[in-house]
């Protein structure tokens, strides 16, 4: 049988903050070669779990490209 953590153990991880995470975009890297890029980490839960290990290879945390207004140099 598996013991958990006790909640007063400082292993214990706890939620810090409850505003949306949304300082990265992540990359799904199938063996294919085909990727799937979203800001959604839920969607990359969802596709890690829902399809077969063998189509998958990795992901990458990618850091968000800041939006800019004008002209490029």
């Amino acid at each position: 049988m598996t013991q958990l953590i006790d909640p007063t153990d400082p292993r214990y991880f706890q939620v810090s903050c409850d505003k949306p995470y949304d300082r990265h975009d992540y990359k799904i890297v199938l063996t294919s070669g085909q990727t799937i890029i979203t800001d959604d980490y839920m969607q990359v839960m969802a596709t890690w779990f829902e399809n077969p290990g063998q189509f998958l290879d990795h992901v990458e945390v990618l850091d968000k490209k800041k939006k800019t207004k004008g002209f490029k140099d």
